[in-house]
């Protein structure tokens, strides 16, 4: 015979079961110790405050860090063609981007090993616009190779004279017929299209609704964990980004979204190194609210440097006093506004980018049919945009 329930009893197991729950939504993640958040100094390296009960490190930086370096190698290879006089190929560059067919060579400049790179197993490709659809994402890198062949094809061009309709060298700047400087065409797209929206729309975004209960498997972090981790190895290479900078001094070596960033966001650069290191230690502590916190701030702050350094570049074309600055300040403008589509939290799309760029360049002549108020009217439309 079933005994039967009285309310009060259903009452009772009610209230134990909603504070079970309660508890267990307050808990801190069961894989480590609470962190003090204020251990989390602007000096403190990056790698210190992470390790697990047995002493190891729980931060691999190594897949961030390799896209990174890829991204260094390819931008070097793209310069061979005014550094060197050099003929470029348009399938070592796909190659390098998809890291396909062992592209990778020695750079001891830039401590770069080929061999680690090859073996590396990470690309860009795959991570160029990942926030979006498959079908626009396939785009985007259909772009970026088509970028390629274009920077190949100009580079046979490098011992001419740049002109109105003439590929060419301006100064020490190699630009296509319209005027356009492909090799920064492709750095400042591959600066939104790869770190900006894979840092801030996808890693720093959906990717923390990632697993933050086990450790990921034959690995010593979870998942939630190396998301942050790799945000941040795809910025820098540095222990302690921008240690040591001024306004007027970076004080760290810093290539790509990292260094527009202290040019371009002087009001917060400074910010950006304890954001990444406090929403580190959230983690640890299982504190989502602050981990979402410091995630948007961040993401804020790169977007306003993305903006304003599309802003900056178009103003240094009227300052410039020769074709060849105004070249150049435009190639890496109008890289910069390609890059504004990923700018989600302000709301920026493609529509908004490439009306910009059709308004500046879409002229039969390109670079050299720009005119004051075609540079005022991008200039306004971005700072309205946001908010600069």
């Amino acid at each position: 015979m079933f005994k039967r329930i009285g309310k009060t009893q259903i009452l009772f197991v009610s209230v134990i079961m909603a504070g079970l729950t309660a508890c267990k939504d307050e808990e801190v993640s069961p894989l480590r110790t609470k962190i003090d958040y204020a251990k989390a100094t602007s000096s403190t390296p990056y790698k210190s405050l992470f390790v697990d009960a047995q002493g190891d490190t729980t931060v691999d930086l190594k897949s961030g860090n390799d896209r990174y370096r890829i991204f260094q190698a390819l931008n070097y290879y793209t310069g061979a063609a005014v550094r060197d006089n050099k003929t470029l190929d348009a399938n070592v560059m796909k190659n390098m981007y998809a890291n396909s067919g062992n592209p990778f060579t020695d750079i001891p400049s830039l401590n770069i090993s080929g061999t680690s790179l090859n073996n590396s197993g990470v690309q860009l490709r795959s991570l160029t616009a990942s926030s979006l659809s498959a079908t626009e994402a396939e785009a985007a890198r259909t772009r970026m190779e088509g970028l390629f062949t274009e920077m190949a094809n100009v580079s046979k061009s490098v011992g001419a004279n740049a002109s109105k309709g003439v590929a060419g060298k301006t100064g020490t700047y190699l630009v296509d017929a319209k005027g356009i400087e492909i090799a920064q065409i492709i750095q400042k797209s591959l600066i939104g299209a790869l770190q900006l929206d894979y840092i801030s729309n996808v890693l720093l975004n959906k990717g923390l609704e990632a697993d933050n209960t086990t450790l990921v498997s034959g690995k010593k972090y979870s998942q939630l964990e190396h998301n942050w981790d790799e945000a941040y190895g795809i910025l820098t290479l540095s222990p302690i980004y921008l240690a040591n900078s001024t306004d007027a001094t970076r004080g760290t070596t810093e290539s790509f979204l990292g260094s527009y960033i202290w040019e371009y966001n002087k009001a917060s650069y400074a910010k950006i190194y304890p954001a990444f290191l406090k929403g580190r230690v959230a983690i640890v502590n299982n504190d989502l609210t602050e981990v979402k916190a410091q995630a948007n701030f961040i993401r804020t702050e790169m977007e306003k440097a993305i903006a304003a350094a599309a802003v900056g570049y178009l103003g240094k074309w009227k300052t410039g006093t020769t074709d060849a600055a105004r070249a150049h300040a435009m190639g890496e403008g109008l890289g910069f506004i390609y890059s504004l589509r990923y700018c989600k939290l302000n709301g920026a799309d493609a529509k908004f980018s490439d009306d910009i760029l059709n308004n500046l360049i879409g002229s039969t002549n390109g670079f050299w049919d720009l005119t004051n108020e075609k540079i005022n009217a991008a200039a306004d439309t971005i700072t309205a945009k946001f908010k600069l």
